[in-house]
């Protein structure tokens, strides 16, 4: 069993930046490869962003393209997801989620059934 903690929400203001962290409890092959998802009241979960286990290999939702930056640090057991030039848009509960399978690129990534275990999620907030 594998248990994500999220951390880093907040309130901020459109255009300003935020950096969440995801830490596992322990580095096995459950968390190979590592995504952030979103889901705004009402919306459902959407992909975010995802790194493969040697971070050399990234996937970004079109909305976050060149603006948000996932990287992972596997001797600490955490990925990070840099978030810049925040929109109102970006306001949702932030899900760290890890999945067992490997990946060297593909959108089929974006898919929340890929992914094993999730986070309890962090809330950002962006005001206008």
């Amino acid at each position: 069993q594998v248990q994500l903690v999220e951390s880093g929400g907040g309130l901020v203001q459109a255009g300003g930046s935020l950096r969440l962290s995801c830490t596992a409890s322990t580095r096995t092959s459950s968390t190979t490869t590592m995504g952030w998802f979103r889901q705004a009241p009402g919306q459902e979960r959407e992909f975010v962003a995802a790194i493969s286990w040697s971070g050399g290999t990234t996937y970004y939702a079109d909305s976050v393209k060149a603006r948000f930056t996932i990287s992972r640090d596997n001797a600490k057991n955490t990925v990070y997801l840099q978030m810049n030039s925040l929109r109102a848009e970006d306001t949702a509960v932030y899900y760290c989620a890890a999945s067992s399978r490997s990946w060297s690129g593909g959108s089929w990534i974006d898919n929340p059934g890929v992914y094993r275990y999730w986070g309890q999620g962090t809330q950002v907030t962006v005001s206008s």
